[in-house]
């Protein structure tokens, strides 16, 4: 831990044996921020990008109006107590999702163009090619400011190897963050991983002897910081105590609910589940959601993407009542039960943003919160699921970055429209001034509204 005068130095850490607990920003932290680079009372922005398989019932997602008058629709009434931090974006495009010549392998396409905006080579070998994509893009820049560069998160375990739809490489299906033209990220499914990545040592080869030894004597990670944490307490006014003791209860939960799915030996029939991956998904997701924010709350990391699903996903979601394969149902063929089904699975989704959303906003940051810093983008590479369309997609943004972004709007842009086009957008937003990506032709207007 390293105290600088009368201040902390916002790389202040919790050390203590196989951990390290990175703080949240606080007020005995201010004086790091007046740094001459930097505007006086700047807090990072963080980016997010939330990606859900195979499409949505389009009616129940698009609202009728355009403007600040926009419903919010069956699929966005989760969304209610975030109205006016969202904006919903109708008319974005994803051209390079589409065959252009190379027949089947929409789901494919769909995961892989997402946030590169590049056509993948069709391929089940190792010679995969696509592009960078978007979280990459922000991470090779702002990433050497945090422990992290960026956070890969899923819910399915995937391949990268091997043909997983007509002819592409699982690699395509299974990630939407590409470092390179031939380098995906494959999401991390175990919350127990991505708990060590944010907190334990970064000598990777020491952390599994060390939690066999944490969970041998059934301590808690932030039992071996506790010399740093009661010396830190002495140094910090009420505010800043309150601040760090909801940061390291938020970490000792998320610790327990790990804990508590590694303890769990009920059976999965959809899923080979490896220690530390709830039963359920809304579980697993919320878990996921809390680690974001926490990493987020300690600017360990600011740029994350997170699968709730891989495209192509046949998950059954008994817990709502759906127990049929979710993208066999998608090709529905204007079957009201299976569309009503399908439905019910993009509201569960959904809800799971909300509750990203309400931990971004429950976390203050200065006089802000994390909702007000963040740019938390939601979508899918596919439209209508049972025809494959990749034109008109489901994109809404969520949070201000910083205010950056005027909310709580419906923008509906022209047809044909790059979704990349948000991307160039938003990058400026966060602190990343980007000129191409993909296919993109420039920046958006109207997200900065009148």
């Amino acid at each position: 831990m390293t105290i600088s005068g009368k201040h902390l130095s916002r790389r202040t850490l919790l050390r203590g044996v196989g951990a390290t607990v990175a703080l949240p920003v606080l007020d005995a932290m201010r004086p790091a921020f007046a740094a001459p680079n930097r505007m006086a009372g700047y807090e990072p922005r963080r980016l997010a990008f939330l990606y859900v398989p195979n499409g949505v019932i389009m009616p129940d997602w698009t609202p009728t109006k355009e403007g600040k008058d926009f419903e919010l629709t069956r699929i966005l009434a989760p969304l209610r107590d975030f109205r006016e931090d969202l904006l919903v974006l109708s008319g974005l495009t994803q051209n390079n999702g589409r065959a252009l010549g190379d027949g089947p392998g929409d789901h494919a396409r769909a995961a892989s163009s997402f946030l590169t905006g590049v056509h993948p080579r069709k391929t089940s070998g190792a010679d995969i090619q696509l592009g960078v994509s978007v979280d990459q893009v922000a991470a090779s820049k702002i990433g050497a400011d945090t422990r992290v560069a960026s956070l890969e998160l899923g819910t399915e375990p995937g391949q990268l190897a091997g043909n997983c739809d007509s002819g592409y490489s699982c690699a395509y299906s299974n990630s939407v963050s590409w470092r390179s033209s031939t380098t995906p990220n494959p999401p991390e499914i175990n919350p127990r991983e991505v708990f060590e990545r944010l907190f334990g040592r970064a000598d990777r080869s020491s952390n599994r002897q060390e939690r066999e030894r944490r969970q041998a004597y059934r301590r808690s990670i932030l039992d071996f910081v506790a010399e740093d944490s009661k010396a830190l307490a002495k140094t910090l006014g009420p505010s800043d105590k309150a601040k760090v003791d909801e940061y390291l209860t938020a970490v000792r939960d998320i610790e327990r609910r790990i804990e508590s799915a590694e303890g769990s030996d009920e059976f999965v029939p959809t899923l080979d589940r490896p220690a530390g991956i709830p039963t359920l998904f809304a579980e697993h997701t919320r878990l996921m959601c809390d680690l974001m924010a926490v990493a987020f709350q300690a600017d360990a990391t600011r740029v994350a993407t997170f699968m709730l699903g891989r495209e192509g996903s046949n998950r059954t979601y008994r817990e709502i009542d759906v127990p049929n394969a979710h993208h066999q149902m998608t090709h529905h063929r204007g079957d009201k039960e299976k569309i009503e089904d399908i439905t019910k699975i993009n509201v569960h989704h959904v809800e799971q943003l909300a509750y990203f959303l309400k931990r971004l906003s429950e976390i203050e940051e200065g006089d802000s919160n994390l909702l007000k810093q963040s740019i938390v983008v939601y979508g899918s590479g596919i439209s209508d699921g049972n025809r494959h369309a990749h034109h008109d997609l489901p994109v809404l943004v969520a949070g201000h970055g910083g205010r950056t972004l005027k909310t709580g709007r419906h923008e509906r842009f022209p047809e044909e429209t790059p979704l990349n086009n948000l991307y160039l957008s938003l990058l400026g937003r966060a602190g990343v001034p980007t000129e191409t990506l993909g296919d993109g032709t420039g920046e958006l207007e109207g997200l900065s509204g009148v």
